[in-house]
């Protein structure tokens, strides 16, 4: 989906897997700090929207996801996750039921693959799924942001903010009356400040939910059979996961970020050393200047001093080893 608001004044399309918004509208950090100052809005048009209606969709989805939403009050956020038979991380979800729906968004252009899973398990259960990418486009509202919710839009509110699921016709307009517009860069460096894991960018094949910090989260420890369960039970009561979330501060001098997929290794043993694993998401912040997220072998220390590629890293720990 390409959005409309990739006419306003400034903006850069944004590459990759966020192909479709803004990468940024100019000023990089201008539109982070207004961010973090609770002002703007992140097109996030690009994001799959799925909704479930039905009178079973709350307890349907409860044998089905990582997260305990039988009870799901209406307004409350939450986030879930879809495991495979192994407990290998396969999509995430951030859902809200407004009474009648459940609304969620998911990575774009992974709403097809979700929703066929979806209804492959529908059976007998009274709930109809649908694919709402079309005619509905997510928008966030920094937390702290004092814009009104336009009518009739479901909303889920975190302590991030509140993301808006808006009518797609009506993108611009809600644009022109509640900028600036902030890029999906400005966006996640936030995340990555955070600490906030995001599925194809923390995740490869065999990435569990231990690793990135979700149990508790997006993993509710006492709810019935899912899917994955016996992988997710097993690794919290007897074990450890092999890997975790770290949070790196990068050299500053250096001119370019390490990209997705950089090696990281022990600064110790220089380039030539044994990978202990790579980089997630890289990100130039207002503040910390350039940062990143990875993820490491469970056993380098915490205090060990990284390296990037060829750019130094010092880690703070997300995920305890």
């Amino acid at each position: 989906m390409k959005s409309p608001l990739l006419s306003l004044p400034g903006a850069v399309p944004a590459e990759g897997r966020d192909e479709g918004v803004a990468a940024h509208y100019g000023d990089l950090f201008r539109e982070q700090r207004a961010l973090a100052d609770g002002n703007g809005f992140v097109d996030l048009s690009h994001r799959g929207v799925i909704t479930v209606t039905g009178d079973d969709r709350l307890s349907w989805l409860h044998l089905l996801i990582t997260q305990h939403v039988s009870d799901l009050a209406p307004n409350q956020a939450t986030e879930a996750l879809i495991l495979s038979a192994n407990g290998h991380i396969e999509h995430a979800m951030y859902l809200v039921d407004d009474g009648t729906t459940v609304w969620m968004h998911v990575e774009p252009d992974t709403q097809g693959d979700l929703i066929a899973y979806l209804e492959s398990m529908k059976f007998f259960y009274r709930v109809e799924v649908a694919d709402r990418t079309g005619d509905i486009a997510v928008v966030h509202i920094p937390a702290g942001s004092i814009a009104e919710t336009p009518d009739g839009a479901a909303v889920r509110e975190t302590p991030q903010g509140r993301d808006l699921f808006l009518p797609r016709a009506d993108l611009e307009a809600y644009a022109a009356a509640h900028g600036p517009a902030a890029g999906i860069l400005a966006y996640e460096a936030l995340r990555v400040e955070g600490h906030r894991p995001r599925v194809g960018f923390e995740t490869d094949h065999r990435t569990i939910p231990h690793e990135l910090g979700w149990i508790g989260g997006a993993v509710h420890l006492q709810k019935g059979c899912y899917r994955g369960q016996e992988t997710v039970a097993r690794v919290h009561n007897l074990g450890k996961p092999p890997r975790r979330l770290v949070f790196l501060h990068l050299d500053g001098s250096e001119v370019h970020l390490p990209g997705h997929g950089t090696p990281v290794r022990l600064a110790a043993d220089g380039q030539e050393g044994r990978q202990l694993g790579f980089i997630t998401t890289s990100a130039r912040h207002h503040e910390l200047g350039p940062i990143a997220l990875a993820l490491v072998k469970r056993n380098v220390a915490v205090d060990a001093e990284l390296l990037a590629g060829d750019t130094a890293a010092a880690q703070e720990t997300v995920v305890e080893p």
